[in-house]
């Protein structure tokens, strides 16, 4: 359960880079500017948690279904983008309220995993300063979100490509959502089997296999046609 749940945060992080390679420099940069005050601001309460009380939240599952009702309520937000997007791009207007609610919502997900990631951090490098560690985690966190950005602007420059993947990572988020949260109270539960994570895994390779020939053959197909 813990290798899906960094899996999550790990897909939620690329999502997050994924949304803000749509927007202008400027606004990046001032996304960029919230994420290092968030961390050099929430890491007094950081430093006063403790690997137990990390462990207690997640076992605990009425937190958890209150995380996977924010998950679904994000990725939908995210669907509802890439569809509206993708729209606007084809020539059918939509109300320019509601694009950039959905296109400028920068996501709750990600400061939750910066917070996280930010309390592993300091349980690792233990005996050092605790503002030393926060703002070193807070220039590689915000380094590792700009390469990545122009990273993902670079390999993918077309914006109806883009919206497709958002689209898939914000599907992926939603599903791996549901499993980390759910527990057995379930009305019409099948087996008392665990996880399988073998048959997750091959799920995601079988899945990330298909994009990446579906993304080569449509590059591919688009260059024929330039050429003709």
């Amino acid at each position: 359960m813990e290798l899906i749940l960094q899996l999550l945060m790990v897909l939620i992080v690329i999502n997050s880079m994924v949304k803000l390679s749509f927007w202008k420099i400027g606004q990046i940069g001032i996304m960029i500017v919230m994420y290092a005050a968030f961390i050099l601001l929430i890491y007094p309460l950081a430093i006063k948690q403790s690997k137990t009380q990390i462990e207690d939240f997640l076992a605990n599952m009425v937190m958890m279904q209150n995380m996977s009702v924010l998950i679904t309520v994000e990725s939908t937000i995210c669907f509802a983008f890439c569809f509206a997007a993708l729209k606007e791009l084809f020539g059918k207007k939509k109300s320019k309220l509601v694009m950039i609610v959905l296109k400028y919502y920068p996501g709750l997900l990600l400061f939750l995993v910066i917070f996280y990631g930010l309390t592993q951090s300091i349980f690792t490098f233990t005996g050092r300063s605790f503002f030393t560690i926060a703002f070193l985690y807070a220039f590689f966190f915000l380094l590792l979100i700009i390469m990545g950005i122009l990273f993902i602007k670079k390999v993918i420059p077309e914006i109806d490509i883009r919206l497709e993947v958002h689209f898939i990572v914000s599907l992926l988020i939603c599903i791996l959502g549901l499993i980390t949260t759910v527990d057995g109270k379930i009305v019409y539960k099948t087996s008392e089997e665990s996880i399988n994570l073998k048959y997750i895994f091959l799920s995601i390779g079988l899945f990330l296999i298909f994009f990446i020939v579906g993304f080569l053959g449509n590059r591919i197909k688009w260059k024929l046609k330039k050429i003709k």
